[in-house]
């Protein structure tokens, strides 16, 4: 998955965002709604880490990511 395909998928993959980055508020996935620059924004607002790493992190997990088309 790219970052593109993000919010596309955002209804599928709002709660393993929420796994994976547990500081993550329901307000703040609700702002997001599947956005690659709002969620890299409040990952480094939420975890104090530098948009390189942050951007690192997301993009290794979105390839890791698979959604069923069904």
């Amino acid at each position: 998955m790219n970052r593109d395909q993000l919010m596309g998928h955002w209804h599928v993959l709002r709660g393993r965002v929420q796994e994976k980055w547990g500081k993550l508020t329901n307000a703040d996935l609700d702002v997001i709604e599947g956005r690659y620059e709002q969620l890299v924004g409040r990952l480094e607002q939420a975890y104090g880490k530098t948009r390189q790493q942050v951007e690192k992190d997301v993009n290794h997990w979105l390839k890791s990511v698979e959604v069923d088309a069904a």
